[in-house]
């Protein structure tokens, strides 16, 4: 019996399940280091699944471990169908599921599907000629007349978005790195190719997909020029000023209406499984939340999209949220959002706001109370800074390219701290591939395990709250107002048993005091575990970073 075969017979299976997840990202490099050499590995990450589970999340998101030369750290694969030596072999990821799956951890993995390593076999077959078998498998163009690059389109890394290849004497399009080319998603032979690959891994048991770049596999088949972006509307979350990038708007490079077709066949593959799910990562600054809306609507694409709202520069403030939240009423009404502050691609929030401990405890709650899916990204819950990463110890081709205005992601890439005791924090017993930041030591899982009242404690009364009210997860959230520096709402919905719950929720998002009145009606405090104001006369009195949440009676 295939994995396949087994998970079909499965009984009372949640298919819903993804619906308000907590999720956990791990950067396999940077986790935990099991053989010695410097490198976070698979068995680390099975080393480690026990802590991950403490928390009280859903399911973990891997970033991507399939064979590559690294160019990019993994999203240049080489081949979808195996584990890079680097990180270990089948075997390995397998004990990941197993382990994962016996702490009752749902396990989502990175595709990275809209472009390869160009060692990819693909690719060497795509280039011999013209006529080979795969000719059409990448995106090749002609010269312009005078020889330059057919259109105008640039790559995310910098410089134009087109390679010349001396083999053919045609330029293939990458939008990342030169050493990233492009699949040709109006070739059916590549549709059909990568949905092999998906079902290969969910015949190995995975229970979701997080989809790199979903909105950068078609490309416009015209190769039109993109048009220029008023400098007003350059606000993308990397880079925005030093990547000439952002002076394009996309309109032609990518988000175009064929990549819907595909997405839809992309879920009745899942659909065939019992309980998977997918959150695609929707790059684009400007059309982020209308793309999530398009991209999670009525079932047809994927579940939710990963939101890039809350990864920005601009401060969280009340304001912010409710704009936010009322265009996701707007265009996305029936979507749904999986919500992040950090990940492996931009400043940890802890540095990008300048949040105190108290900050960050707030935002924690807050994430939790938010309707959507969320995503924690490994060290979140330690409250890590951004790690100051020299130059010289620099890993990042995006870093490289545009230092120092731009210091590229490894200050969010530096080894996960389980230990005080030693630089390298109990990650590895040798040299990192990137140093172990000393701003990190004093903050270390084990450091913060014997304090109760450590932010990695809070992170765990947060999420078991967010458990103890399943509302939270999978409710409405209506009556949004932002009211000086306080955001509140209220989440209501059906409970386990069928009964109707509504939740009131206000968040003081300063350092000062502020007060509100109380909603109408008869509310319970609850949340005092977690810091939770109690109303006094009709009257919230908020402290400095402080919650209300109370319950309807």
């Amino acid at each position: 019996m295939t994995v396949h075969d087994a998970k079909t017979v499965e009984a009372a299976v949640d298919a819903d399940w993804w619906r308000g997840a907590v999720i956990y990202q791990i950067y396999p490099r940077s986790f935990q280091d099991s053989n010695g050499d410097g490198i976070g590995d698979l068995l680390g990450i099975v080393e480690r699944l026990p802590y991950v589970a403490s928390l009280g999340v859903d399911a973990i998101w891997i970033s991507p471990f399939f064979t590559s030369p690294m160019k990019d750290f993994g999203y240049d694969v080489s081949d979808y169908r195996d584990v890079d030596p680097m990180f270990g072999a089948l075997a390995d990821f397998d004990a990941v599921i197993a382990t994962a799956h016996a702490l009752g951890l749902k396990v989502m993995i990175d595709l990275v599907l809209s472009h390869t390593s160009d060692q990819h076999p693909w690719f060497a077959e795509s280039r011999v000629s013209r006529d080979a078998d795969k000719a059409n498998w990448y995106v090749w163009a002609d010269p312009a007349p005078d020889g330059t690059p057919p259109n105008n389109w640039l790559s995310i890394f910098g410089g134009s978005a087109w390679q010349w290849d001396a083999r053919r004497e045609q330029y293939y399009l990458h939008n990342f790195l030169t050493s990233q080319p492009d699949l040709n998603f109006h070739e059916p032979q590549v549709q059909e190719a990568v949905l092999d690959v998906t079902r290969f891994w969910l015949d190995r048991g995975v229970d979701g997909f997080r989809l790199d770049t979903i909105n950068f596999y078609v490309h416009d088949a015209q190769l039109r020029s993109n048009p220029a972006l008023p400098p007003e509307k350059r606000n993308a979350t990397i880079a925005p000023s030093v990547n000439p990038y952002n002076h394009q708007e996309h309109l032609y490079s990518k988000n175009q209406p064929e990549n819907l077709e595909f997405l839809a066949k992309f879920r009745a593959v899942m659909n065939d499984y019992p309980a998977i799910a997918a959150v695609g990562e929707v790059g684009d600054a400007q059309l982020g939340l209308d793309l999530l809306g398009e991209y999670t609507r009525a079932g047809k694409a994927v579940h939710m999209c990963y939101a890039f709202e809350f990864l920005s520069k601009e401060a969280l403030t009340a304001t912010r949220i409710a704009e936010v939240f009322g265009k996701l009423n707007e265009v996305a009404s029936d979507g749904w959002a999986c919500w992040a502050l950090s990940n492996h691609d931009v400043m940890r929030h802890a540095s990008r706001w300048d949040l105190s401990p108290a900050a960050q405890r707030l935002y924690a709650t807050l994430l939790m109370c938010l309707r959507g899916s969320v995503c924690l990204y490994q060290g979140e819950e330690l409250g890590l800074p951004e790690a100051d990463v020299p130059f010289e110890d620099l890993q990042d081709p995006y870093g490289v390219e545009f230092w120092p205005e731009f210091k590229g992601r490894d200050g969010c890439r530096t080894p996960m701290v389980w230990t005080s005791d030693n630089q390298n924090a109990g990650f590895s017993a040798e040299r990192p591939w990137l140093p172990v930041s000393s701003a990190h030591l004093n903050l270390a899982v084990d450091n913060q395990e014997k304090h109760p009242e450590a932010l990695l404690h809070h992170y765990r009364r947060v999420i078991s709250f967010r458990r103890a009210h399943p509302v939270l997860a999978k409710g409405d959230l209506h009556d949004m107002a932002a009211d000086g520096q306080v955001i509140h709402f209220i989440r209501s919905g059906q409970t386990s048993s069928g009964k109707s719950e509504s939740l009131f929720c206000a968040f003081n998002l300063s350092d000062t005091p502020a007060t509100l009145p109380a909603p109408s009606g008869d509310w319970l405090q609850i949340g005092t575990e977690i810091n939770s104001a109690a109303p006094n006369d009709g009257t919230i009195a908020l402290g400095p970073w402080q919650p209300c949440l109370m319950l309807k009676v």
